[in-house]
Parts: structure tokens; sequence; C-alpha cells
């Protein structure tokens, strides 16, 4: 049996190392918002022939002296190329910006026969409101999670279990943030999507080992300590909660890899940090949340004061 208890402090320090290498790569590499959250201008062109994405926004950024990200899209069915920019910024293009971003791509491209087939501005006040939309939508979805388990597992502490539980789900958010930044992929709705995600499979596992936890209690009493408890439910559920999540990254992976071929940058931008929070989704709640949980149940019994009679 694998003592988790024991060997707790050493999964907090991998979990704290993770979490640092997203802080230090947004300290060095910055935070990028997409345009949903910030703001801009999205541009799709049409096109023939080949075209380097990465030349494309170079002259992009040399026209109009603002932040690009170029992608090429294929579509299946009609085998139609396309070159989409997007250009992040606090203000919008104004007319003559757009005009003169479609001059300077005709004039560095002019075999491609590049054609605008569509163009999207955000305003930054919109952005900044999808922005705070969403990180409303996971603090409420917290809230509930902290709201169910306590009330499902009020004979476990309620509060405390539910405490553990929301814990284990802001260290699977901030391991998905990180994979964001480290990546250098814009946040925008494919993050609230992957973190909101992320929330109902984490949470999921963490249920099932409350459960076991519950049950154990029940059958034992107090016959074996809180620490071997945990350990005891934890090993009876884990083979149950890596083969579920084996199971959806290896979905996500298959999804990726077909993204990746393709070019498709938006279903790409969700499943790869999904990757990432399906393993620490299954890390945190066998390793974190169990731990915890009998951490904060040996504390309150510390604290509880002895009645001498």
């Amino acid at each position: 049996m694998i003592a988790f208890y024991k060997h707790r402090y050493k999964y907090f320090i991998i979990s704290i190392c993770l979490i640092l290498a997203g802080g230090i790569a947004a300290w060095v590499n910055g935070i990028q918002l997409d345009i949903q959250f910030r703001g801009g201008t999205i541009f799709k062109y049409t096109y023939t022939g080949t075209i380097d994405e990465e030349e494309a926004q170079d002259v992009v950024e040399l026209a109009v002296g603002r932040t690009t990200n170029g992608q090429l899209q294929s579509n299946l069915g009609t085998q139609e190329k396309m070159l989409i920019l997007s250009l992040a910024d606090n203000e919008a293009l104004t007319s003559q910006e757009q005009e003169a971003v479609t001059a300077a791509l005709h004039q560095a491209f002019p075999d491609a026969h590049l054609a605008l087939s569509e163009s999207l501005t955000v305003e930054p006040f919109l952005g900044a409101r999808f922005f705070k939309n969403g990180m409303i939508a996971i603090g409420l979805s917290f809230l509930l999670v902290l709201g169910y388990v306590g009330v499902r597992f009020r004979n476990m502490g309620g509060v405390s279990a539910g405490t553990m539980a929301i814990i284990a789900l802001i260290h699977d958010a901030l391991i998905v943030t990180a994979a964001f930044i480290i990546f250098k992929i814009p946040l925008n709705d494919s993050f609230i999507a992957a973190i909101l995600t992320i929330i109902g499979f984490s949470i999921n596992d963490t249920i099932v080992i409350y459960d076991r936890i519950r049950e154990n209690t029940l059958l034992y009493g107090r016959k074996i300590t809180t620490e071997e408890l945990v350990d005891k439910s934890i090993n009876q559920s884990m083979m149950r909660s890596i083969n579920t999540n084996l199971a959806v990254f290896i979905s996500i992976t298959i999804v990726y890899i077909f993204a990746q071929i393709y070019g498709i940058e938006s279903i790409r931008a969700f499943a790869l940090p999904m990757m990432f929070g399906t393993v620490s989704g299954c890390y945190s709640t066998i390793c974190i949340a169990g731990p915890l949980w009998a951490m904060w149940q040996n504390r309150k019994k510390q604290n509880k004061p002895v009645v001498q009679c």
C-alpha cells in the first residue's frame, strides 16, 4: 500500500514547483490575452499557393506596429486555404490601418491571390467584460462545488472536506494556466472552457475518494488512524481514477494530433492545456485532496480541548 500521507510534503513541493514554473514564465514572457479578452481585430484571408505565417506576421507588424498572431487553416471539404491574423490591442484598428494591412500583404505575397473574406473587431471594453464574466463563471463553479461537497460529506467535516476539494481545484486551475503561459497560448475562450472542464473532471475524482473515505469510516470506525484511513481509501480508488483519466488523456491527445495535422488552432489551444489539466486533476485527487483533509482532521483533534473528570 502506498503511503500517500507520509509523502504528502513531497507531492506538495512538486505542485509548488510546477506552479512556480508558470509564474516565472509569466514574469519572463508576460501573460498574453487574446482578442476576446483584450480587444483588437481579426482578419481572415483566402489564398492560393503557399504563405509563411511568420513572414505574414512580420509584414503586418511592420505595417501597423502592432503585435500580430498568424495561423494557417484549410477547409477539408472545399480545400480552401485561409490565413487568419489576430491583432490584439487596447485600441481597435482604424479603417486606414486595416487597408494598410491588406496592401502590405498583397505587396509581400503578390502570387498568393489574397482576398479578405472576413474582418472582426472587438472593442476593448467588450473584451474586458468577457474576461470578467469568465472569471465570475470560474468563481461560481468553486462556490457551487464547496456547497455541494459540504452538504454531501457533512459527516466528514462538511466545510473542511469542501475546502480541501477547492484547494485541489485551484491547484488544477493554476496548472492549466501555467500550461497556457509556458506554451505562449493567448488566454481566450478556450482558457475558460479548459478550466471549467478540468474542474468537472477533477471534482468527480475527488468525490469518489471522499465516498471511499466515508465508507471506510463506517467500516473501521476508530480501529485505524486518520492517516491509515486516507491511505487505504486512496489506494482502493486509485486505479479507477487513473484508468478514467488515462482514457480522457488518450482521447484528448488524439484530438490534439488531429488539430496539429490540419492546423486547427482553436482546438489545439483547447486540447493541449486539457492534456496537462487531466494529469493534474488525477494527481491532485490522489496526492493533494486526501492528505490535506487528513491534515485538517489531525489539526482539529490536536486543538480539541481535553475534558478532565
